[in-house]
């Protein structure tokens, strides 16, 4: 599934939304920009408490709105590009912490918890499996056979568990021993 195709057209359009929302770390990217535009807006903004106009302008201002900027582009990262989750939120985290003496203490301290967050959780984040449909699991409307109706089926209970136990080889044509001593000699062979 692309970034420009949001989801299946098999999947209703009233579940495209959410389908889209689980294959990739959208809280992390949504956390990620709500830290960034306190971290960019604080610099350069201005609240008026009815005759006062407390203005919070500082000379690092054009560091506070990259920071920011990049911020809210690696919280769009993280959505279209969930791939480099764990590069966006490394990055992330990064920013988060420079943003304290650039930006008025992280945007006043809401913008650098938000990102901090933010990146943690895009690195934490993994997809989930995808699930595999075989040709011979295909299901005819009976329910599956299970408890003692199982075993009453020996060649397809012996199948099952054969399959959980790894099969063991012999090394390189030469049969394997019981003690490393009789192999080769005796002499270590890695190199």
């Amino acid at each position: 599934m692309s970034a420009e195709i949001p989801a299946s057209r098999e999947v209703p359009k009233e579940n495209r939304f959410k389908v889209w929302r689980q294959t990739r770390p959208f809280w992390a990217g949504l956390f990620t920009i709500i830290g960034g535009v306190p971290i960019a807006y604080l610099p350069y903004g201005d609240m008026r408490l009815g005759n006062i106009t407390l203005a919070m302008k500082t000379t690092a201002g054009s560091g506070a709105l990259i920071i920011g900027v990049l911020l809210i582009t690696l919280g769009l990262t993280m959505w279209y590009q969930p791939i480099v989750r764990v590069f966006a939120g490394v990055a992330t985290i990064v920013l988060a912490l420079v943003s304290i003496p650039v930006s008025n203490f992280g945007g006043l301290v809401i913008g650098f918890l938000f990102a901090l967050i933010g990146g943690g959780m895009s690195v934490a984040w993994a997809p989930a499996p995808p699930i595999e449909e075989s040709a011979d699991a295909e299901h005819d409307g009976r329910p599956e056979a299970s408890g003692e109706a199982a075993h009453a089926s020996g060649s397809e209970t012996q199948a099952v568990v054969a399959a959980g136990v790894p099969e063991q080889r012999e090394a390189y044509g030469e049969p394997l021993t019981d003690t490393t001593t009789d192999a080769k000699g005796g002499r270590n062979s890695a190199g």
